[in-house]
């Protein structure tokens, strides 16, 4: 019986019964697979849809002309064709199993012969379960590997031996930690011990494929016991070896956790934003290398700026854009400035928290906020006020004047025209210090601009 969740798609006229009508007056198989049909009988919403078949690619096309709007034949090499119809895609592939060559960074795709062989090669049995499309429109429920009972225990199993399974794609050890991230499901203890034992085979999956499936994880409603099952088997060591290394740091600002505790508990008190998770899980990297011993306690100073350069340089590693590096960097970073706010900030330092911070400041804030892991409820409601105080000041600053987007009065070309220079270093040295004015004196008019201009050029020229 299917779930009620995917009887929409088998009505009459439905495109996906239209589909597999066509098909099977081919005289080919059509089944719905993979994520769509777990995610139904979990009640979540419906991806998009995946089919397999024992038609080859070009046949593939030719069933899919005439039924899709497009089609897309980039991932044929594959077995795959891909089509959209009013909008949805769906992607149709033929059954295979893939195996990877002992040092190749992809896998070497096989097509097989039966819908059987094509569920066992896939992940896990939540993955592995079917829904065969016939020409009647009665759909029909294919479970040969107890995807269903695995569902209802939220476990993880293989369909196979969890060393074929991975043995065949190696990123799966990883997957395994993401679904445990994402849908919250328990690893089988036969694939972590797969996983323990074979870890070192990840060395030879692309850089790309375990950048995404990390990206999965992170934004999972589990992330905490994702990334404990990844230390734990000690996969992380493979990708993340800067997390594993946390465990032996003793924060002193968090005795009842060591760094890797303190830091796993942050990423799962954040958003389930990338970019702030990454950043929480990066935020304390830099203390292994930074820490000192004196006077009864540890140290960590200037943790924060060693740390944004190890993640910068561990999410190159990892092929994230630019973009998701330099914000989470900058995140790592700044994440220590606010604690100075206790000592007090004028108006100038609060300019120079935004105008540094910039678009990032609701999620640097909130890193902050969630930095916070003690026991102790006095200090961390002490934390907070003092984030809440800073944040309203900003506020008030806000209405006040422009700080989130600092600039002087006068811009380059006023710079040149005052002074007679041609564009140059003099231009952008005048620029700087006409912002700097504006950051630590408040907004000033262009006579006061002109003033200020005329007098840095006076002691440049003649100092």
């Amino acid at each position: 019986m299917i779930p009620p969740r995917l009887e929409p798609l088998f009505a009459n006229g439905s495109a996906t019964r239209l589909l597999g009508e066509r098909f099977t007056a081919a005289g080919r198989e059509l089944y719905l697979v993979g994520g769509s049909v777990r995610d139904a009988f979990l009640d979540a919403g419906t991806q998009d849809l995946d089919f397999a078949t024992d038609a080859h690619p070009a046949e593939i096309v030719d069933l899919l002309t005439g039924w899709a709007d497009n089609v897309f034949r980039v991932g044929e090499a594959f077995g795959t064709i891909a089509a959209t119809r009013g909008g949805e895609l769906y992607e149709v592939t033929t059954f295979r199993s893939d195996v990877y060559r002992e040092e190749s960074r992809k896998p070497r795709v096989e097509f097989s012969d039966d819908i059987d062989t094509d569920l066992s090669r896939r992940d896990f049995t939540v993955n592995a379960m079917a829904v065969r499309l016939t020409g009647d429109g009665a759909p029909e429920m294919i479970d040969l590997y107890g995807g269903l009972a695995d569902l209802a225990t939220r476990s993880l199993r293989t369909p196979v031996d969890p060393e074929v399974s991975f043995g065949d794609d190696p990123l799966r050890m990883l997957r395994l930690f993401r679904f445990v991230g994402t849908l919250g499901f328990t690893p089988d203890e036969t694939a972590v011990e797969a996983v323990v034992r074979m870890r070192d085979r990840l060395s030879i999956v692309s850089a790309e494929r375990i950048r995404d499936e990390l990206s999965k994880l992170m934004v999972g409603d589990h992330v905490e016991a994702g990334l404990w099952g990844l230390v734990r088997s000690g996969l992380a060591e493979q990708f993340l070896p800067e997390l594993a290394a946390l465990e032996l740091e003793q924060d002193p600002l968090h005795h009842h956790k060591d760094v890797l505790a303190h830091s796993i508990a942050v990423v799962g008190k954040t958003s389930p934003d990338l970019t702030l998770r990454l950043a929480a899980l990066f935020h304390d990297v830099g203390k292994p290398d930074t820490r000192e011993f004196g006077a009864g306690v540890v140290t960590f100073h200037h943790h924060e700026v060693v740390g944004a350069r190890m993640a910068r340089q561990r999410m190159r590693e990892l092929r994230y854009p630019k973009d998701v590096i330099k914000d989470v960097s900058q995140l790592v970073y700044l994440h220590m400035r606010p604690h100075t706010y206790k000592m007090g900030w004028t108006d100038s330092a609060l300019r120079r928290y935004v105008r540094d911070a910039g678009p990032l400041l609701p999620k640097l804030n909130e890193l902050v906020r969630c930095d916070v892991t003690t026991r102790n409820k006095r200090r961390a409601n002490e934390i907070s006020r003092r984030i809440d105080d800073m944040e309203d000041r900003i506020a008030d600053l806000r209405k006040r004047e422009e700080i989130d987007a600092l600039r002087p009065p006068i811009d380059g070309n006023d710079v040149m025209s005052h002074l007679g220079l041609q564009p140059g270093p003099d231009v952008g040295r005048a620029m700087r210090m006409l912002l700097e004015y504006r950051i630590d004196h408040g907004p000033y008019d262009p006579d006061e601009a002109f003033r200020l201009l005329d007098d840095w050029w006076v002691q440049r020229t003649t100092g």
